[in-house]
């Protein structure tokens, strides 16, 4: 079935990527395995910190960024249950393996210092919080098994957001979809859809690009080369 099965990393904005990258070392022990000129970005380095050998966490700062107040409510949440922008990120989660390692991951952020509560038992995960450099509202969670959607999808907030019998249906068991072999061309511009947001005239140059010509912006090198 053609379908995302993971994170692969998540972007966060910094203004101080040696703070963020200190943070995720030193507290949460994860390895700095890249750093580097963001491509096709001026002025802006990407650094990546270590879940496992196909996710990371991932950073990116340039001088807008530093520029760009935070504010409460808007761009941050500032704890697991406030508000924040619709499409921001109001907290993430991190995975342990056990209830044995989100105890000893608690121990080693208290060990640095750092204010860390729980663990809460939600039911599906056992869950510990806390908060990272620049407002991050933080989550370390561990679960022992999936999570059942039929003891976890609540009929009344089913109700409230709208969801009907045939959506939720097709909800959990979305229709396999096989793909065309990469063959499929870009759809024509459809003001309804998602887009990213760039200058129109960037946009637009963007959107004539072939999946060929895109491919060719491509910066493959990595910024030291490692003998074979």
């Amino acid at each position: 079935m053609t379908r995302a099965n993971g994170l692969h990393h998540l972007a966060i904005s910094t203004g101080d990527i040696k703070t963020q990258i200190e943070f995720f070392s030193d507290v949460l022990g994860m390895e700095l395995v890249a750093l580097y000129w963001m491509h096709g970005v001026a002025g802006t380095f990407h650094g990546f910190m270590r879940l496992n050998d196909g996710a990371s966490v991932a950073f990116v700062q340039n001088d807008k960024i530093k520029q760009t107040r935070a504010i409460v409510g808007v761009s941050h949440a500032g704890n697991p249950g406030a508000a924040s922008a619709p499409g921001t990120m109001q907290h993430v989660a991190f995975n342990m393996d056990s209830e044995a390692e989100l105890l000893a991951i608690r121990d080693r952020i208290r060990s640095r210092g750092v204010v860390v509560f729980g663990p809460l038992d939600h039911g599906f995960c056992k869950s510990i919080y806390f908060a990272g450099p620049e407002g991050l509202s933080l989550e370390i969670a561990t679960s022992e098994a999936a999570i059942n959607p039929e003891a976890w999808i609540d009929p009344e907030v089913q109700a409230l957001v709208g969801i009907n019998a045939e959506e939720l249906a097709r909800f959990k068991r979305p229709p396999a979809y096989r793909g065309e072999g990469g063959r499929l061309k870009q759809p024509a511009y459809d003001p309804s859809k998602p887009h990213q947001i760039y200058p129109p005239e960037a946009y637009r140059a963007l959107l004539a690009l072939t999946d060929e010509q895109f491919f060719k912006l491509s910066e493959s090198n990595p910024p030291v080369k490692v003998p074979a």
